[in-house]
């Protein structure tokens, strides 16, 4: 539970940084979209308490009583479990969110996240619940494989949360400063090409913690600025799009063509020339 409000009062804290230092304008109101969000994470929050929780400490109790597990066969104990352990969370997490955007089934759930017209801390809560449901199998599969202690989980879950609200908030940070943290963090500037309405730039960035996997697998995409980047899915623009029933049966109903936007155009193309100008972030 310490854990939950270490997490909490950290995006409290990026909730009112990122309003008085903003790092892109908004383009709707608010209260509007706080509302949506905050509903939708009370969903979401509810989901996981039901399912992810308990699977969990299931897994974690079953990996800690057999010879299981990544950790297990290799050994691992004490300060190398944690190192480990962590980066192998961290690593099955780049590859879950890869998976959420190229499998159309997962897609439909993530897409909620990204058709938010802006991105600030709020937009990390925001997860439909039926994402927080399947990944419940993915969560299974993650502990039990990796055959992590409870107390590495426990440390990587809450700094796994921290950094997914700080990445995803809408606070200007000093550029010099941005780009030392994101050699090695997953940055506000970083994630926000992630939330790009480019597909090639959407296709990018797909780190949570750590960023180092993004630059391994060449899937690292920087140096857009940030006021030419539009947040979104171009084919879920307009405001009834974001309304909470619509976002909440998003999933089940039948999809817009994600990449053309209401006039038809498609955006995919205009990305790719500016996809690729520097691999430094930059303003």
């Amino acid at each position: 539970m310490t854990g939950i409000f270490i997490a909490a009062g950290f995006a409290l804290i990026l909730f009112f940084l990122e309003r008085i230092f903003p790092l892109r304008k908004r383009k709707r109101g608010m209260l509007s979209r706080l509302t949506v969000n905050s509903a939708v994470s009370i969903t979401t929050f509810t989901v996981a308490f039901l399912l992810i929780r308990p699977t969990t400490s299931f897994f974690l109790g079953w990996t800690a009583s057999t010879p299981f597990g990544v950790m297990r066969w290799f050994r691992l104990t004490g300060l190398w479990e944690v190192l480990f352990g962590f980066l192998l969370l961290d690593l099955s997490f780049y590859y879950w969110h890869i998976a959420n955007h190229k499998i159309p089934f997962l897609w439909r759930f993530h897409n909620v996240h990204h058709i938010d017209p802006d991105l600030d801390v709020s937009t990390g809560f925001r997860f439909h619940p039926g994402e927080v449901a399947l990944s419940t199998f993915f969560r299974a599969i993650q502990v039990a494989l990796i055959g992590v202690s409870a107390s590495t989980f426990v440390i990587y879950e809450v700094l796994f949360q921290m950094g997914t609200f700080f990445h995803h908030s809408n606070l200007r940070l000093p550029l010099r400063l941005e780009r030392v943290l994101n050699l090695i963090f997953v940055t506000p500037r970083m994630h926000g090409i992630h939330h790009s309405n480019f597909r090639k730039e959407t296709d990018s960035n797909y780190s949570v913690v750590f960023s180092v996997w993004d630059r391994l697998h060449r899937t690292i995409g920087l140096g857009i600025p940030q006021q030419e980047i539009d947040i979104g899915v171009p084919g879920y623009t307009k405001k009834r799009d974001n309304y909470l029933k619509q976002v909440l049966i998003l999933p089940f109903v039948q999809q817009q063509e994600y990449w053309r936007d209401e006039s038809g155009h498609n955006q995919i193309s205009r990305g790719e020339e500016r996809r690729r100008r520097t691999q430094w972030l930059v303003e």
